[in-house]
């Protein structure tokens, strides 16, 4: 029964060719490192802020300061 649906449809649609599968997983490593760089540009941005968010809270802790209301 599969066989012969399969040679059915073999009739409407068009041949796949298997070359395509190649092309999709560099697309997809491309993807990746597009994002991976995107990641590390915003960590290095972003680094020195959440550094002295830390510090800032450490500090305040240490010394027992209220957090400001706001």
């Amino acid at each position: 029964m599969i066989t012969y649906l399969s040679a059915l449809l073999s009739l409407y649609l068009p041949a796949r060719e298997d070359d395509e599968r190649g092309a999709s997983a560099v697309e997809y490593g491309l993807l990746i490192a597009g994002i991976a760089a995107i990641i590390a540009v915003a960590v290095f941005a972003l680094g020195p802020v959440v550094a002295s968010a830390f510090s800032d809270t450490c500090e305040s802790v240490n010394n027992g300061v209220a957090c400001p209301a706001g």
